[in-house]
């Protein structure tokens, strides 16, 4: 059976270093599995590869679609279907690295996702409605509606919270009710890198005062000049609090804490999407030596599969 690496964990934890050494050390190439990394335009405040990483080992579904484009997660599976297939077929390894879970577990657990089509109408009137009354109210309308749902999603990502209230809208069923599953053709490996969580704060903050260093604010105004800034993809932590600062709503600093403090947020949301007491992820500490250790798992995995070690 055709093989798949997956390396999650929360963010800043070192999951894209991890995959490039072990797409190097594989003959492999890397698959993203990032829900904002996926748009153009938006390259520092996503923490896309570098040139010289992208350039080092071959990147897919990273700077694929316009901030303004529809996309769904239907969408992300059967692109990165192909993808994973095409991986295959030219022999190398392929690498799902990313933190959306929504993401990772659609393509690892075969989600069978609902083929609802996208109303432009109706997607129109429910972002009216959350830029009205805030992205929480419109998250709590759907913890109503469908809360199995709701669990699954960042109450920040608008984009994802507006599908689900449409597939409601359109079908009169949960979101959740149409999921199915159908494993998928190859086996996984999961990979995940954890931290204590001073030691997470400790790298998230640093990575957000690089952000800003390389130029965060000046890719956040050129956005707002193409006319993305009331988009949902413009949600994202990051460019939501710089946009509040290019337009006068609060200071430079509070808008770095806030993306600092909303970041922890969202990390702590990530544990809930990648437990650490689930017994499909093969979790190492950071804190200690471990990269040796990941390599030998994978070549066992490679050699045998994951039912031959367990």
């Amino acid at each position: 059976m055709n093989r798949l690496i997956a390396i999650v964990g929360p963010t800043a934890v070192g999951n894209s270093r991890l995959a490039i050494r072990l797409a190097q050390t594989f003959s492999g190439e890397i698959l993203n599995a990032d829900s904002r990394q996926v748009y153009r335009h938006m390259d520092i405040g996503t923490a896309k590869p570098t040139p010289e990483e992208l350039a080092l080992i071959p990147h897919h579904l990273i700077s694929a679609i316009n901030p303004d484009a529809p996309f769904s997660l239907a969408q992300y599976q059967e692109m990165a279907y192909q993808t994973i297939k095409d991986i295959h077929r030219r022999g190398k390894l392929p690498l799902l690295v990313g933190g959306s879970g929504l993401y990772v577990w659609a393509l690892v657990e075969g989600w069978q996702i609902p083929r609802v089509p996208p109303s432009p109408q109706l997607r129109q009137r429910l972002e009216e409605k959350a830029a009205a009354i805030g992205p929480d109210k419109l998250y709590q309308e759907l913890l109503e509606i469908d809360p199995a749902a709701a669990q699954k999603i960042d109450p920040r990502n608008v984009r994802r919270v507006i599908r689900a209230l449409e597939v409601h809208h359109q079908t009169g069923t949960p979101f959740s009710q149409l999921q199915k599953k159908q494993s998928p053709p190859f086996e996984t490996l999961l990979i995940g890198l954890t931290c204590e969580r001073a030691e997470l704060y400790r790298r998230i903050d640093e990575r957000v005062d690089v952000m800003i260093a390389q130029g965060l604010i000046k890719e956040v105004a050129k956005l707002v000049t193409m006319g993305y800034l009331t988009l949902p993809a413009m949600s994202t932590i990051g460019y939501r609090q710089i946009g509040k600062y290019l337009q006068g709503e609060t200071s430079l600093e509070e808008a770095v804490q806030q993306i600092k403090h909303e970041t922890h947020r969202f990390a702590r949301h990530q544990y809930a999407w990648f437990r650490l007491n689930d017994n499909r992820i093969k979790w190492f500490n950071i804190s200690c030596p471990f990269e040796a250790d990941v390599e030998l798992l994978v070549d066992s995995f490679l050699a045998n599969g994951c039912r031959e070690k367990e």
